[in-house]
């Protein structure tokens, strides 16, 4: 193997020259579009893809013997050696303040100063997993993703490309109100507890002026709580105050849905983003699948699973009255979930991890849930965890596919997910991470070939 005539990758070559090209050679490409696989090379250039060129006539099939196809000059070249090549993965449902831990108080209960570096410890564990990028879905406090975001964009610390959340608008009593009755106090609420319209319109306007991507506000409860996942909260004009004070300027709007009612009201109010939808009927389907085009649906299957089945050392045992209830969504949501994806609506990857039982980290078992759970072909799961993941995080033009053009977040696979879907969990087989045109994680030498052109 020859040696590197000047050091480091792109954006590190510390000698004045333009960044060296980065051709990623004798690949398999599997593209996040639902196109079949095909062979050949990728050439990045800074942060996005330059070209791509396939096998067939003329290509001289990419490995280091013979030079392969399209070798710029100053280029590092990386022999695949028939490796798949996939676009980083990307999580619909992501809570980089969610701090592994086992219930709900240690996470908000923990100090501010701590909880700010464990967003980094949680985001360095996304990346580590192949995970590119994240749709924030909530914080734990109003300013926890929006510090994260910026620090991972800056560069300043390794992550996912990520959304800015602020924490969830709960109504009194309502899924993240853990007031209690003698210490009247807003530190104990996971969520930001109103009531009334104008309650509403200020914690929206506030958690605007702290510099949120989205406004996420939940209209339907959780066993786990005191309020049930068929419960509905809030009027509809609490409802409809929040989604016009968010969209005049310019923000997003998710909710938590789990019930049908709550399913509903996200479509008729134009709110985006649609967390769990557990629940469901012909007639919300008939409404979504009317407008699938405006909407994202993100089940977070992991949460269920694993708080019905995967809980027992942390007191949540199965058998139970709230595991059996948790049993119950599990099985409508993945008939929910499958039903959806037959009417063409976008079903997307995104666990709700973050807890001892779903721990970041672990966000590629969606995959495998979404294969052997809710009855997608591996291909499909790939795609909600890709191409879908580039769209929910308003990039679909440029994130979520191998694409001449679009930014290079990519994976270099030693296996093929398209017959073994849980090799994605394997990080050990994650043979190299790119994030934005630079190595998250480089290539191990003693698994590729690689060289510098001349």
């Amino acid at each position: 193997m020859a040696e590197i005539a000047y050091g480091g990758w792109a954006g590190s070559n510390g000698n004045g020259r333009p960044d060296p090209e980065i051709v990623f050679s004798n690949v398999r490409i599997l593209d996040g579009t639902g196109e079949a696989p095909y062979s050949g090379d990728v050439t990045v250039a800074g942060n996005r893809i330059k070209s791509i060129a396939r096998a067939g006539a003329g290509y001289g099939g990419g490995g280091l013997g013979n030079g392969g196809w399209g070798a710029q000059n100053g280029s590092h070249r990386i022999d695949g050696r028939g490796m798949t090549l996939m676009p980083g993965m990307i999580d619909a449902h992501l809570h980089l303040s969610w701090n592994n831990a086992p219930g709900i108080d240690p996470i908000q209960l923990m100090p501010l100063e701590e909880h700010t570096l464990n967003c980094v410890y949680m985001a360095k564990l996304l990346i580590d997993a192949g995970f590119t990028a994240g749709y924030g879905a909530a914080a734990a406090k109003p300013r926890l993703d929006v510090v994260i975001r910026d620090a991972i964009k800056e560069g300043k610390v390794p992550g996912p490309r990520y959304t800015a959340a602020g924490p969830e608008l709960t109504a009194v009593g309502g899924l993240g109100d853990a007031t209690l009755p003698h210490i009247d106090h807003k530190a104990l609420n996971l969520g930001i507890v109103v009531s009334g319209v104008e309650e509403m319109r200020r914690e929206v306007r506030t958690l605007m002026k702290w510099g949120v991507d989205t406004i996420k506000i939940n209209l339907s409860g959780e066993e786990i709580t005191q309020f049930a996942a068929e419960e509905n909260q809030f009027t509809d004009e609490e409802v409809a105050v929040a989604v016009a004070e968010a969209k005049g300027r310019g923000r997003r709007l998710a909710a938590h849905a789990r019930s049908k009612e709550s399913i509903q009201r996200c479509v008729k109010h134009g709110i985006e983003i649609i967390y769990h939808a557990s629940f469901s009927d012909e007639e919300t389907l008939d409404l979504l699948e009317a407008n699938k085009d405006k909407h994202f649906v993100a089940p977070g299957l992991a949460w269920l699973i694993n708080v019905a089945r995967n809980a027992a050392e942390w007191g949540i045992k199965p058998g139970t009255p709230i595991t059996d209830r948790y049993e119950r969504e599990l099985e409508h949501a993945c008939a929910t979930m499958l039903a959806m994806h037959k009417r063409g609506i976008r079903v997307l990857v995104g666990g709700d991890y973050g807890f001892a039982w779903t721990p970041h980290g672990t966000n590629a078992r969606d995959f495998e849930y979404f294969v052997d759970m809710v009855g997608f072909s591996p291909m499909e799961a790939i795609k909600a965890g890709t191409l879908y993941g580039g769209q929910i995080m308003g990039m679909g033009d440029e994130l979520g596919t191998i694409r001449e053009g679009c930014l290079a977040d990519l994976l270099l696979v030693d296996g093929d997910p398209l017959t073994n879907i849980k090799v994605l969990q394997d990080q050990s087989r994650l043979v190299a991470i790119m994030q934005d045109g630079k190595f998250h994680k480089e290539p191990d030498m003693n698994r590729v070939g690689m060289r510098l052109s001349a």
